[in-house]
């Protein structure tokens, strides 16, 4: 399932050609048919040549309705761009492709319309007007496909290249973390309040706890359906009707969001790129009403130029954008920027962070999750997945934990050690992270509550059991005779590694990690069970406690009956 925009100037046929492709009339109002002039979103829906389902999101093309517009372009996967042979370009044509583009569209074609209407050398003309003005950008190569929708001339080779153009259009990615931002709200009778949407990030199911932002409104989901079918579940990149308990649909507004509890982080600050039009006549600073269409919805927000104090035509730079409401943003989300005094599309960009720690006059914002855990040292690894959208497996505990002070807090902590003496460092004065950097470190012992060097012999240096293990890595003895403290102490300093009762030479890890890398090179799609079985020489028994440490360490994941690539897989050969 793909979801397309129209896009294109008012009156050069958008509704009618959905309308023939789809059989269904996105003007939903009776001033809209009136009037003949698209003033909401409409919606459709249609089944092309291949079986590939399409839903439209159909945008009103008349300046007054802009803002409109926007709330329908934010989260779709290509554009069907309308251009009517009988007037060309128009304004509305240039600023629909600028919006398109600063909100990273990259996939589209071209429909030109009521050729019925044209003579053979008009509709030439009108071909070569779209040529040049979709010059370097992302319709320049697209197909433009010549259509008269009153006659029906031209739509099926209109369906066969939408066919074509989804074919090589990624679908929607479930990173099981579903947002859907809300473009309609009404009242359903018998149902009650029914919002809709295109959903992207995650799946929903019916009786699925949400939470309704900006105002952190739980509801539950009563209903789903796409396309008017009525479904158990829907998954990401469908236009979806959810029925809600909870909420009235009053209190619902367009560019609202609905999220699963714990898994966004909701944000009144944001850092983020912004390319600035070349057609503006003004620089952009902080001296501006602006708002920022982002999701399906218009907000106002305060804005400042990182590393400067404008931004002029043309340039792209770093800024700092203040939201009225906190919304479940993450890194990579679009927006476009309309100033509102001069009723302009100013630029558009992409947001970088939704947490900005650094002072304005010292952030350089980027994607890179790295950077975000440099700029806070430790950070919880489900923390970082709502401030990323990216899954890291934790360093230590539940943190993951920039390099450079993860080395510095050893230091502090052995040097702490070092200090107290013979008596020994209470640990009970050691907050949760250094007393999570003293379980790591070697040489340390910690006893009644107290961390001191060993005055002696280390009763675990080279330890029986430890040597019995690193002789029989992949079907280990059991340490039957082995004092259980010392089982305990062999396990915390890490020199055995214990997982479903079953306990390992950590090289024994360290040399399955390499076996596994080497098979998923050569079957990246999966690994199984007696696959890596074989290539290790052991059993069953001995192996799923080994995955089981794998999969923890993020070396490998689980997926259905193979085993996957995890984020920390060593290269092949390492």
């Amino acid at each position: 399932m793909h979801v397309v925009a129209t896009a294109g100037h008012v009156d050069h046929g958008k509704s009618t050609l959905v309308h023939a492709l789809t059989g269904i009339d996105p003007d939903r109002f009776g001033e809209e048919k009136a009037r003949g002039l698209t003033i909401d979103l409409g919606f459709a829906w249609a089944t092309l040549p291949s079986g590939r389902g399409l839903a439209f999101v159909d945008v009103p093309g008349h300046v007054r309705f802009i803002k409109n517009m926007l709330a329908g372009v934010g989260a779709v996967d290509a554009c069907l761009f309308v251009v009517a042979a009988t007037e060309a370009w128009k304004p509305q044509s240039e600023e629909h492709l600028r919006i398109l583009e600063l909100l990273g569209i990259r996939s589209g074609l071209v429909a030109l319309t009521k050729v019925g209407l044209v003579d053979d050398d008009h509709r030439e003309l009108a071909r070569m007007d779209v040529a040049d003005h979709v010059v370097g950008t992302f319709l320049e190569k697209a197909e433009v496909v010549d259509v008269d929708a009153p006659s029906g001339r031209g739509l099926e080779e209109l369906r066969a290249a939408l066919d074509r153009l989804l074919s090589a259009t990624p679908t929607a990615a479930d990173r099981r973390r579903p947002r859907l931002w809300v473009d309609r709200s009404f009242a359903a009778r018998g149902s009650g309040t029914v919002v809709t949407g295109t959903l992207t990030g995650g799946g929903l199911t019916i009786d699925d706890e949400l939470v309704l932002l900006p105002r952190a409104r739980p509801v539950r989901v009563r209903a789903l359906q796409s396309h008017q079918e009525s479904l158990p579940a829907v998954g990401p990149g469908r236009r979806v009707a959810v029925n809600l308990v909870g909420v009235g649909h009053d209190d619902v507004d367009r560019g609202d969001a609905l999220v699963r509890p714990g898994q966004w982080h909701a944000t009144r600050r944001v850092d983020a790129s912004l390319a600035v039009l070349p057609s503006l006549d003004h620089e952009v600073s902080r001296r501006g009403a602006y708002v920022a269409y982002v999701g399906s919805g218009e907000r106002p927000v305060r804005l400042r130029v990182l590393g400067g104090s404008a931004l002029q035509p043309g340039d792209e730079g770093l800024v700092r954008l203040h939201l009225v409401e906190p919304l479940p943003l993450v890194p990579g989300d679009r927006f476009v920027l309309r100033e509102t005094g001069r009723a302009e599309t100013v630029g558009g960009g992409e947001v970088l962070d939704v947490d900005p720690v650094l002072p304005a006059a010292r952030a350089r914002p980027d994607r890179s999750v790295s950077r975000v855990v440099a700029e806070r040292g430790w950070v919880e690894a489900e923390v970082l997945e709502r401030l990323t959208g990216e899954a890291r497996a934790p360093d230590l505990g539940p943190w993951v934990v920039d390099p450079s002070v993860l080395a510095s807090t050893r230091s502090d902590v052995e040097a702490a050690v070092d200090a107290a003496g013979p008596l020994g460092l209470d640990v009970a004065t050691l907050d949760p992270r250094r007393r999570a950097v003293l379980a790591t470190l070697e040489g340390v012992d910690v006893e009644a509550g107290r961390a001191r060097r060993p005055t002696g012999p280390d009763p675990l240096a080279d330890h029986p059991y430890v040597a019995a293990l690193e002789a029989s890595p992949f079907e280990p003895p059991a340490p039957e005779g082995v004092d259980r403290d010392e089982l305990r102490e062999l396990v915390r300093r890490g020199l055995v590694l214990q997982s479903e009762g079953t306990w390992f030479a950590p090289s024994a890890v360290d040399t399955a990690s390499e076996a596994v890398a080497r098979l998923l090179g050569e079957h990246p799609d999966g690994v199984t069970v007696a696959q890596v079985r074989d290539a290790l020489g052991t059993t069953r028994k001995f192996l799923l406690p080994l995955l089981a440490l794998l999969d923890g360490r993020g070396v490998t994941r689980r997926r259905g009956d193979v085993r996957i690539a995890g984020p920390r897989l060593p290269p092949t050969g390492a």
